[in-house]
């Protein structure tokens, strides 16, 4: 969300008009099956038991080659969102890190998306979350730095009030945010209003606290999760969100 007021004056209201909502994170984990080997301590004479491996993917799952095109070559880190259904606020949160192995996955943590689920042209107040490959440049939040090499931003331009659309309270929704790069200046604070597509585009797409609800358009997560991901993301490793429902995602 974006601004050339003063952020101490910005309201959760006019945060909200440009879509954020609540979610999950992934510690970066071993993908389960991509290394096993067999145990025990063979006896004399014995054969040493074979060993089975199975690569790490080299490409991220569930994308098909459409999708796959849009992710970055220099891409090393991709917080991949599936979305349970075209029309669900439903979805999970995976950070794949991409080692000399392939892509290695952290844990599925469950997620909100928009209230109407997703779609290809995400509108201002359409209350979908866009689909695509997006970078992730920049944070901020009501609460300090909790030790992110992203730049982060401090203040209380970051304040949440109101209730969302099952009447829970968005207070601490913008704890931690991180910017989904849709519709929005690279490099600039989460709350810069830059719309280069135009307003009519919506835009203020983040990352941010869950508060138990559908989203205006953002992806939500649960806190100390949001935490682990503002810890784990590097800018030298580039990188991206991967976000749309199942099938699209697919393509």
């Amino acid at each position: 969300m974006i601004t050339d007021r003063p952020r101490a004056a910005l309201l959760a209201a006019s945060l909200l008009l440009t879509g954020c909502g609540g979610g999950a994170v992934a510690t970066p984990a071993h993908e389960p099956g991509v290394a096993t080997a067999a145990t025990g301590t063979p006896t004399t004479g014995t054969p040493t038991p074979e060993i089975a491996l199975r690569a790490a993917p080299r490409q991220l799952p569930g994308l098909g080659p459409k999708t796959w095109a849009e992710v970055p070559s220099e891409t090393r880190q991709a917080v991949v969102v599936t979305g349970r259904g075209r029309n669900s606020p439903q979805s999970t949160v995976v950070l794949y890190e991409r080692t000399d192995a392939g892509w290695e996955a952290g844990d599925s943590r469950p997620a909100h998306n928009a209230l109407r689920g997703w779609t290809d042209h995400h509108r201002a107040g359409d209350l979908r979350s866009p689909i695509g490959v997006f970078t992730l440049t920049d944070a901020g939040g009501l609460l300090r730095d909790p030790g992110t090499r992203l730049p982060y931003d401090h203040g209380v331009g970051f304040t949440a009030t109101g209730t969302g659309f099952e009447g829970e309270p968005l207070a601490g929704s913008f704890d931690y945010v991180i910017a989904i790069d849709y519709n929005r200046k690279p490099g600039t604070s989460p709350l810069d209003w830059t719309r280069p597509l135009g307003a009519g585009r919506g835009g203020g797409i983040w990352l941010h606290v869950d508060h138990d609800g559908p989203t205006q358009g953002c992806v939500s997560i649960a806190r100390e999760h949001m935490r682990e991901l503002l810890r784990a993301l590097d800018p030298e490793r580039h990188p991206v969100v991967v976000m749309g429902d199942a099938k699209s995602l697919a393509r």
